[in-house]
């Protein structure tokens, strides 16, 4: 199994070019089904699937379809390597699952957040400027980690991001984000050996990681008193929320957030429509 897993690894990092993330997620489901199921992977049938699905307990449907998704891929790479002719995950049903509609915060709500972040010292102008990278360009915490401060281009006014499977993509560099990133480049710490084109460093000169980024989102929203379950994804989806409420075109936004599929977009739209409901219906004289 072990010699198998490996090369599965090597497909999705080389072949697939999937992020360390999804490797590190679809490998990890894949091992924990073959070692429950005990079975040799051409021996599996749907049952089997059917069966180990069954077994975890407190599994959320869409955490199931998660891992449905993962065995699929895998038993897909399978038939490209001519060990299996059929998918067992084809005939095993996904859970049906509802539109998954992200929290969001409002314009006043974001502005509060990114303002409570006061001060002059580099770690103080490091957390503004992340703040406004995050909401202004609609990056992913990942994304906004690895910026690179050879790929901002203040003169043009947008930086060169890199999303999944490495993607490439160009996001206008707003007056608000451009202008906390050059405060906080005068005083950005001197780098280690390997970090020195990362733009957002530690004190220690190495560069941030994903939960760095979510505790200083956490801890400024409390600052604030807002209550809500924010992540940095949180910024993303409000960009994107309040772009389409602003009247952008539904292919502009999709290209800035760098989403392969349109209807990966279209869930801003929902969640524009469930904000317009719950304000008509908060007012409404027969409520």
């Amino acid at each position: 199994m072990d010699r198998l897993l490996k090369d599965y690894n090597y497909h999705l990092r080389v072949e697939r070019a999937n992020s360390p993330n999804t490797v590190s997620s679809y490998c990890s489901d894949v091992e924990k089904f073959l070692t429950s199921c005990k079975k040799a992977p051409q021996d599996i049938v749907p049952e089997d699937i059917s069966a180990y699905l069954a077994t975890l307990e407190g599994l959320s449907k869409r955490s199931q379809a998660r891992l449905l998704s993962s065995l699929r891929n895998f038993f897909g790479w399978l038939i490209l390597e001519g060990v299996l002719k059929d998918n067992p995950c084809d005939k095993v049903d996904s859970p049906k699952l509802g539109r998954y509609l992200p929290d969001v915060l409002s314009v006043e709500e974001v502005t509060d957040i990114i303002e409570s972040v006061s001060g002059d010292d580099a770690a103080s102008l490091r957390d503004r400027a992340i703040l406004e990278v995050l909401y202004g360009c609609g990056l992913r915490v990942s994304e906004a980690c690895t910026l690179k401060m050879s790929n901002i281009f203040f003169n043009e006014g947008f930086v060169r991001v890199f999303g999944k499977g490495s993607k490439e993509r160009l996001v206008p560099l707003g007056d608000m984000a451009r202008s906390a990133l050059e405060k906080y480049l005068q005083v950005r710490p001197q780098a280690e050996a390997g970090f020195e084109d990362v733009v957002f460093l530690n004190s220690r000169g190495r560069g941030l990681s994903r939960v760095w980024v979510f505790n200083i989102v956490k801890r400024q929203a409390l600052v604030c008193g807002i209550r809500k379950e924010i992540s940095p994804h949180t910024f993303r989806h409000s960009f994107a929320t309040h772009l389409i409420e602003n009247g952008a075109d539904l292919r502009v936004v999709q290209d800035m957030l760098g989403h392969e599929n349109i209807t990966t977009t279209e869930i801003y739209t929902h969640v524009s429509t469930a904000l317009w409901q719950k304000t008509i219906l908060d007012h409404h004289p027969r409520r």
